[in-house]
């Protein structure tokens, strides 16, 4: 088999777009009207983990039928269900902006996630001497490190944000305790979706590449991950149609003003594909990476980065304080500098042969 070449420059591109784009994924759902939270989540899901993973993986993988029928079952079902415990988690990391809004959900569950699937794996494998050993691990372990800090400084931004709006309308919704609970969950099953991707699905995504996928090899594996979310999240919002009696509004919307029924399922599926969009470029991403055990950490911190980006847009930091301001500043640059310093220890692995 001829190993794909490596360009990690072309791979940090791929996840800064991956990145930019998951975000963005819940941005539609603020235009949403008249539909119930759970009627939302549903018809998302349905684009994000069931219909796009299947027209992705009939689009770039040649001879699907093949690889399908040689691949092992027991991996395909062990892929399913840890993709039915990431949908657990991408529900909680949902509710989770609810009560926290979208920089503080971000810094927590993601920089869990980044640190469990960067760390854990390779000391369960017993590869992370092997790793470190590795041309530029010096400047990887320095980016990690900072992204740690930079995630942190982004966490204390939003806590100080708290303490900025308490009292006011502004933080109404705003509950740190709630929010910290469901981003902690959130960020755990997040890192065992890397899990299920990069090292479950694995020889199922070999078998895609020896069948001639290359670069899009890694899109065979979400059409297993992804349902198995999906399964979970239809379960729960069913759940909550039935106990509030919302499943009409699927084909009717509640009382009220504004929205319309068509415009809410755009918006639905403008969500799931965005969210798709991020791991659909993360493959593209990690594939070209010289050090591949970086990719879902290179990924989590940009997403970081860029969450933070659309709460200033969406004007979440409006009225803080000078420190408040400063803090979440600082956070962006020491975020910043991580993705730089990664980027580099990639390239010098990719430059002086790993």
């Amino acid at each position: 088999m001829i190993a794909i070449p490596t360009n990690s420059l072309e791979g940090v591109g791929y996840h800064s777009l991956g990145a930019f784009l998951s975000a963005n994924c819940y941005t539609p759902q603020k235009y949403v009207r008249r539909w119930a939270w759970e009627i939302f989540w549903m018809t998302q899901a349905a684009w994000c983990w069931l219909i796009w993973p299947i027209v992705g993986a009939v689009l770039t993988i040649p001879d699907l039928g093949a690889v399908l029928a040689e691949a092992s079952k027991i991996v395909m079902l062990q892929a399913f269900l840890m993709g039915m415990a990431y949908g657990v988690g991408g529900t909680a990391f949902n509710i989770s902006i609810r009560y926290i809004g979208f920089s503080l959900t971000y810094a927590i569950a993601v920089g869990l996630s980044a640190l469990t699937k960067t760390v854990a794996m390779p000391l369960i494998h017993g590869t992370l001497p092997e790793i470190l050993e590795k041309n530029g691990s010096s400047w990887i372990v320095a980016g990690v490190g900072v992204g740690i800090l930079g995630i942190a400084l982004c966490g204390a931004a939003g806590r100080l944000k708290e303490l900025d709006f308490r009292g006011s309308l502004q933080a109404s919704e705003f509950n740190l305790l709630k929010g910290l609970f469901f981003s902690l969950v959130a960020g755990v099953l997040s890192a065992v979706y890397g899990i299920a991707m990069e090292d479950v699905a694995k020889p199922i995504v070999d078998l895609a590449y020896e069948h001639g996928a290359g670069y899009w090899k890694g899109n065979i594996a979400y059409p297993f991950v992804n349902s198995g979310a999906f399964v979970t999240a239809l379960l729960y919002s069913l759940y909550l149609a039935r106990r509030n009696r919302t499943l009409g509004q699927l084909v009717q919307l509640a009382p009220g003003s504004g929205g319309s029924l068509g415009g809410n399922y755009l918006l639905a599926m403008l969500t799931g594909t965005l969210w798709y969009g991020q791991f659909f470029f993360y493959n593209l991403g990690h594939v070209r990476m010289s050090n591949a055990n970086t990719s879902w950490a290179i990924h989590m911190i940009m997403l970081v980065l860029f969450s933070n980006l659309v709460a200033v847009v969406f004007q979440e930091w409006k009225g803080c304080r000078a420190r408040t301001a400063l803090t979440i500043a600082l956070g962006l640059a020491v975020l910043i500098a991580s993705v730089l310093a990664m980027t580099y220890g990639n390239y010098l692995g990719e430059a002086m042969g790993g």
